[in-house]
């Protein structure tokens, strides 16, 4: 073994990949849907590791320089993500959401303090708590810039890398709680405040129209359908297709063949006796009158007519709050159907009633014309595209980089974003600049993800290789005991003061609220387990705002977790 740990200590490279995919590997891992995830994974198998070898004399350790660059490509890469919905979040219904993300994440912050101070905790340890107590595990990247500024003091004979050790150490003791207990409370919440939430879901739905809107989504059901009939009715023949339209609003001709040659489908066009007629409209709709036009026909030729898929990102004003009920009434109603809406990252149940925000992605299906209509009207539309505008990319982290040198005075030192902080901040900005220009700063999702999902897992695993070694000489029984009380009163307090603002104060749905408080503690987990508890999607309703906020909040307070501790 000894061989073989000295390899990986001559071979950084293959050290910091075998780690990686170990925790990748272990993340996947679940126990009745409970697993560590890759980030917790990560921590456990590099720390592990480095303690195994330092148990041969093998030192294991990893550049500080690469950790610092994954965990700063991670936060600009959060930045891009939850920018539209934090920006969103400060008006409308998003100010309550907001409001309970600010209160869960500022009450955690106080109670890991409190107990860092209580139980006379070594230096580190509150950052380790927040970020495993409260699942955000990019806080444990602004704890380490606490030490790494200078901001925290360090007890004499006290390392950096000691400090590191403590951090990963309190976030691998108190992160298992911080996991199942934040799902079984926000899964039974409303059970034990007497609320029957699968009712409320139900109740809400009923309300918001949100299963007229979903099944349109993965089903053999198709709201919209595209039909050709031969024009046999007295009624339609001699009418031109601007009459049809006034007429017969729910419907739009798309194509007419006349004697086997393509008409087209110019408003003006008078349709005649005998012309193959392809209609596009609601299936309802369309069967509903099966004798307004005539028999149908499958004609390949009349319907060779090109439908379009697309992604429609929504930027203008003018749409910004209005329902997908009230364009019931414009031209393109009946000719395609929204498959998918997705806010902050996040897909969310959609019902007719669903109000549109600014930077949500509507994804929809249909007549290529309607398509490209409803883009102008709603926005933009964002095409799949696989290219990333690198220069947006440099830009964004130069810009970053340049927020976080600014500091002011405060706690007795000077205090800033510093670089993380910077470049989330800059992520926000470049992610807000992007939604109002049309052809500037592509960064696709899956170049996001990699930058958030790559970024994380390398910085965590260097972290864990790096504090390994020293983790045993730091960790006592009473130490580790007083972590975990710290970290479960951290976790387990703050879910309930939201749930009864929510309820109590705001009056929100007890439905929607559940993924309210899952996303006040940024993690989908809860949200997910309460909508398969409650049968319904509704949780997600209440999941983007509070994800984005508290994701902030939380990696933000890593640092100031380490400062106030002190």
């Amino acid at each position: 073994m000894k061989s073989f740990f000295t390899f990986l200590q001559q071979n950084p490279y293959l050290l910091l990949f075998f780690v990686v995919g170990l925790a990748v590997w272990i993340g996947r891992a679940s126990v009745k849907g409970y697993g560590l995830g890759m980030v917790a994974g990560a921590i456990v198998v590099g720390a592990g590791v480095s303690v195994l070898a330092s148990t041969y004399g093998v030192k294991l350790e990893l550049n500080n320089f690469a950790k610092s660059l994954f965990y700063y490509l991670f936060m600009y890469g959060v930045g891009l993500r939850v920018g539209p919905s934090f920006i969103n979040s400060l008006k409308g219904e998003g100010l309550k959401f907001f409001v309970l993300a600010l209160v869960s994440s500022v009450l955690g912050l106080t109670l890991v303090v409190i107990g860092a101070k209580l139980f006379q905790l070594p230096v580190g340890a509150a950052g380790g708590m927040l970020a495993g107590s409260q699942t955000m595990s990019a806080a444990i990247g602004s704890a380490e810039q606490a030490v790494t500024s200078g901001v925290v003091k360090l007890p004499e004979g006290m390392k950096p890398e000691d400090a590191s050790g403590m951090i990963a150490l309190s976030y691998g003791i108190t992160y298992i709680w911080g996991t199942v207990g934040i799902i079984l409370i926000c899964k039974y919440l409303p059970r034990w405040w007497g609320v029957d939430a699968r009712a409320a879901a139900k109740k809400y739905e009923e309300e918001f129209g949100v299963k007229d809107l979903e099944g349109g989504g993965l089903t053999g059901y198709r709201q919209f359908g595209l039909r050709a009939y031969r024009l046999e009715s007295p009624g339609t023949i001699g009418k031109s297709i601007a009459d049809f339209r006034k007429t017969d609003p729910e419907y739009r001709i798309v194509n007419v063949l006349r004697g086997g040659q393509q008409m087209g489908a110019d408003t003006d066009l008078v349709l005649q006796k005998g012309d193959i007629i392809a209609l596009g409209g609601a299936i309802e709709h369309l069967t509903e009158k099966m004798g307004l036009i005539g028999p149908e026909v499958a004609d390949a030729k009349a319907l060779n007519i090109p439908l379009d898929q697309a992604e429609i990102l929504v930027t203008n004003k003018e749409v910004v709050g209005r329902t997908f009920e009230s364009f019931r009434g414009e031209a393109v109603a009946g000719q395609l159907q929204v498959t998918k809406v997705e806010r902050s990252g996040v897909t969310i149940p959609a019902g007719l009633k669903t109000e549109l925000q600014r930077m949500d992605i509507v994804s929809v299906v249909g007549l290529k014309s309607a398509v490209s209509e409803l883009g102008e009207m709603w926005g933009r539309i964002a095409r799949t595209n696989t290219s990333t505008d690198l220069l947006t990319l440099a830009a964004g982290m130069i810009l970053g980089f340049l927020i976080g040198l600014i500091e002011f005075p405060a706690f007795g030192a000077k205090v800033g974003l510093g670089n993380a902080g910077g470049l989330l901040l800059s992520g926000v900005i470049v992610s807000s600049v992007v939604s109002r220009l049309r052809f500037f700063g592509n960064t696709p999702n899956a170049a996001r993800n990699v930058l958030e999902d790559l970024g994380l897992v390398v910085f965590v695993a260097i972290v864990g290789v790096n504090a390994g070694a020293g983790l045993l000489s730091q960790l006592t029984g009473a130490i580790a005991l007083k972590i975990f009380i710290a970290g479960f009163i951290a976790c387990t307090i703050p879910p309930f003061i939201v749930w009864a603002i929510g309820y109590h104060i705001f009056k929100i749905n007890p439905a929607v609220l559940m993924g309210g408080v899952a996303g006040a503690r940024s993690h989908s987990g809860p949200c997910r387990e309460a909508a398969v508890e409650i049968q319904s999607s509704v949780p997600w309703i209440g999941f983007p705002v509070g994800y984005a906020v508290s994701g902030i909040l939380l990696t933000i307070f890593g640092y100031f977790a380490m400062l106030l501790a002190q």
